[in-house]
């Protein structure tokens, strides 16, 4: 057995010992030790890649192992990984982890539901067939509609029920460009490397094929990732969900989008990607703006996070459109930078809700004398998501924009120029926010008798800043590793990708 697979034969297990755990304890023992393996698998899979292209292994995608699963399509259970992916596992198996003791007093059927979207997850990143990621794709969406609809709060079945309706229509989406990719590869395989390559019976597809699969399956994992003007389920849901679920939301499934739209779409369909990726950078970069500018308005710290998350997911899809392996290797480390600090800004907030009653900004203040861990947390949380230098948004950021801006051309340039105003834009409200809420003196009576953090939400957030000041600190190691796999991709593309301008 594929040593790949154990993560998701170790989400199966544990669906089936927490089907077999009674009470609150052997329930919380079952997610710890799971989780637990999960993340340590993630650091193992992690250092294994790394000592192997120190090595000299330079392999597309390594530990690859496939069988067949449905002959009639050709559809088989295929595995590997590169760069993206170990990174993208890397961080799911933090987030699934931190996740785990944000939710510590959380029922048997409620870590049932987010054990089986942590499973499509995991499942999606190791997955190297198309209609497989396609599979473990619903697998992790469908969880998200009782995870909001029961446990969440306000009105969380208007959430849940917009959530569900615009991401199955995007999965409509992505199964008709699936397999318009599929047959006009020539029907032989859904393996992505073979369609690339042309290779197992693949072949090339034409070009006025790619220009109507390309914007279909764009939208179908655009959706997911926050593509203006489709983004509107994502802060209702944010809104309304239990705070685990929001952190697994946005520090992960949101990424899914981002991921699927760089390996099949922009991958698979290059030369559409190349002519028609002007189009979606215009929403992309709308998005980037738009979301920040949202977040100044908002008075509920939900809605506002939601509202960034919509401005710095847009920023992935902005960078990959770049079709540059600097802009495209931003891109992931902003999909890294972004799931961690998000998930600690949303465990922030969802720990204060639990202790003052309310989310509206208008309503806090001078919590730093009161809960000063849960506030230093709150604080780093918004550092990291203005893009303070030494922590991971910096990185990220910066990476995009000097990506972004090796494209010479006006139109490019322009719209990158517009990207970078959203750093302003967070930075006012993040400050605002922050010294709202933080700083001042306190004189809710409710407000004052709030505890700060117990030992378990104290784990989840040292987890998290660790992890984001790492990044911020020391990214070299992480930008080659995702470089490494990100140039080969790009190489593939070759001059489609440095010619990327319909305006020239």
């Amino acid at each position: 057995m594929n040593f790949l697979s154990l993560f998701v034969l170790i989400p199966l297990m544990m669906l089936f010992a927490l089907w077999l755990a009674k009470g609150q304890k052997q329930i919380r023992a079952v997610m710890v030790v799971g989780s637990s393996a999960l993340l340590a698998l993630s650091i193992l899979l992690t250092l294994k890649f790394l000592a192997d292209r120190a090595g000299g292994n330079s392999a597309e995608m390594l530990y690859q192992a496939s069988f067949t699963w449905f002959e009639p399509l050709h559809i088989r259970y295929s595995v590997g990984v590169d760069g993206i992916s170990v990174a993208m596992l890397l961080l799911s198996g933090v987030i699934v982890f931190t996740g785990t003791f944000v939710s510590w007093d959380m029922c048997k059927e409620y870590f049932l539901w987010f054990t089986l979207l942590s499973m499509g997850v995991f499942g999606f990143f190791i997955s190297v067939d198309m209609f497989m990621m396609f599979m473990f794709y619903e697998i992790a969406l469908i969880p998200m509609y009782l995870l909001i609809g029961v446990w969440g709060t306000g009105p969380k079945e208007y959430a849940a029920m917009k959530l569900t309706l615009m991401l199955m229509g995007a999965s409509a989406f992505l199964m008709m460009g699936i397999f318009g990719i599929y047959y006009g590869a020539g029907g032989q395989t859904m393996n992505i490397l073979d369609i690339a390559h042309h290779t197992g019976g693949a072949h090339v597809i034409e070009f006025s094929k790619q220009c109507i699969w390309f914007p279909i399956t764009f939208i179908g994992f655009g959706v997911l990732g926050a593509l203006f003007p489709f983004h509107t389920w994502s802060p209702d849901g944010h809104s309304s969900a239990p705070t685990a679920v929001s952190m697994l939301h946005a520090g992960v499934l949101m990424k899914l989008g981002g991921y699927g739209c760089f390996r099949i779409a922009i991958f698979l369909l290059p030369e559409a990607a190349n002519e028609l990726s002007w189009i979606f950078l215009i929403l992309a970069g709308t998005g980037v703006v738009y979301g920040a500018l949202s977040a100044c308005v908002q008075t509920d710290l939900k809605y506002l996070n939601a509202y960034s998350s919509v401005s710095h997911c847009g920023m992935v899809l902005f960078a990959i459109l770049m079709l540059t392996t600097t802009a495209s290797t931003g891109a992931v480390l902003q999909m890294l930078s972004h799931g961690l600090m998000t998930a600690l800004f949303f465990a922030a907030i969802g720990m204060i809700y639990h202790r003052a009653h309310t989310r509206d900004i208008r309503q806090l203040n001078g919590l730093m004398t009161v809960i000063p861990f849960l506030s230093v947390a709150f604080a780093i949380a918004g550092l990291a998501n203005l893009g303070l230098p030494g922590l991971s948004g910096f990185v990220a950021e910066m990476t995009i924009f000097v990506g972004s801006f090796q494209n010479a051309d006006t139109f490019h340039r322009v719209l990158t120029i517009a990207a970078t105003t959203s750093i302003v834009v967070a930075a006012v409200y993040i400050l605002r926010m922050v010294g709202k809420i933080l700083y001042g003196k306190c004189t809710d009576p409710v407000q004052l008798k709030m505890h700060d953090a117990r030992w378990e939400e104290r784990l989840a957030i040292i987890v998290l800043i660790a992890c984001i000041a790492g990044i911020g600190l020391t990214p070299t190691w992480l930008s080659h590793m995702i470089e490494g796999s990100v140039a080969p991709m790009m190489n593939h593309i070759g001059h489609v990708a440095s010619q990327c301008n319909p305006f020239l």
